[in-house]
């Protein structure tokens, strides 16, 4: 059974940084594409980030150079370190994998002072 875990969300200030992690089970981690997506409050999904098998990464206009996407193939984990926060990115944050259409359950992440 495949399993993502979320974790590292929380409520953080304008201009701070937090670090989400996402732990796989159930694939062969290091074969598959990882992303991150997010909903917004109202209720908009938007691909923040993604990392192909041979660490190619791409990002959405709105976070590139804030955000940065990577992978642990030995852990089986994969790492969406966010910088210069801004309300906007407020947005429950959801893990992916690829083939398969996998999904996390997601984790919080609010920005406000």
């Amino acid at each position: 059974q495949v399993q993502l875990v979320e974790s590292g969300g929380g409520l953080v200030q304008p201009g701070g940084s937090l670090r989400l992690s996402c732990a796989a089970s159930g694939i062969a981690f290091r074969m598959y594409a990882m992303g991150w997506y997010r909903r917004t409050p109202g209720n908009q999904r938007e691909r923040v980030a993604l990392i192909s098998s041979t660490e190619t990464t791409n990002y959405a206009d709105s976070v590139k150079d804030r955000f940065t996407i990577s992978r642990d193939n030995a852990k089986n984990t994969v790492y969406l370190q966010m910088n210069s926060l801004k309300p906007g990115d407020t947005a429950v944050y959801y893990c992916y994998a690829a083939p398969g259409d996998h999904w996390g359950q997601g984790t919080q992440v609010t920005v406000s002072s």
